[in-house]
């Protein structure tokens, strides 16, 4: 349904995106886990473009993957992304979608999991000026937090309760000071462990149940910020 293409060939940057049927739709980031920008987070996009978006999954590791059987990969490839980097191809990511002739409303959207629910949080920070709506699924900026003066996206994150890669602790925490700076945030917590959402089910805990009622709520949240 998408295709690949390219951000800034001269840095390699580069992004999967999907076209809605109806040629046009409000834009959205999808966010990659740590795996990289595999065949499942394709799907998402393609499944969100589905639902009237116009979707897009910048490639953050530039062509790296690590196959679900290959945690240590997996996380050296998270650990070695440089953040500066990131942002910039996040940030390229949001000037493909806004100068795109299909897309359509006042601002972007980003969404993501894992890793990328941590990338939701810095892209909304960076891309205030355009980034208006963040939906973060397990995953936050821990100790290098971003400057959060930027921010101006209603965010409604989703997050477990049973954690061991993003406490839930901390994900209160940054919540409650968020909050207390007077921004538009709240976050769901959900008895779950990481990784809930992937249908591929990488650690044997993706709850069908949980997914299944919680997009609806996602894409009616989406729609509803962004036209």
């Amino acid at each position: 349904m998408g295709e690949l293409v390219d951000l800034d060939s001269s840095e390699g940057a580069r992004g999967y995106v999907s076209i809605p049927k109806s040629g046009h739709g409000p834009g959205v980031l999808v966010l990659q886990e740590w795996w990289g920008l595999n065949p499942q987070i394709m799907g998402v996009t393609d499944m969100i473009a589905a639902q009237g978006f116009v979707a897009m999954a910048p490639d953050l590791y530039r062509g790296e993957l690590a196959g679900h059987d290959e945690m240590d990969k997996a996380g050296h490839l998270m650990t070695t992304l440089a953040p500066e980097r990131a942002v910039g191809d996040m940030s390229a990511a949001v000037d493909y979608l806004t100068a795109h002739q299909a897309t359509t409303g006042s601002g972007i959207g980003a969404i993501g999991f894992c890793m990328g629910g941590l990338m939701t949080f810095m892209v909304a920070a960076a891309r205030g000026d355009v980034v208006k709506a963040a939906v973060p699924f397990y995953g936050y900026p821990a100790g290098a937090e971003p400057d959060w003066n930027g921010l101006s996206a209603v965010i409604r994150g989703h997050f477990a309760e049973q954690d061991e890669h993003f406490p839930s602790a901390g994900a209160r925490d940054m919540e409650r000071r968020l909050q207390e700076m007077g921004k538009d945030i709240q976050i769901s917590f959900h008895d779950a462990a990481h990784a809930f959402m992937n249908e591929e089910d990488p650690f044997g805990i993706y709850d069908q149940g949980l997914a299944g009622e919680l997009w609806p709520q996602v894409i009616e949240f989406l729609h509803a910020q962004l036209g």
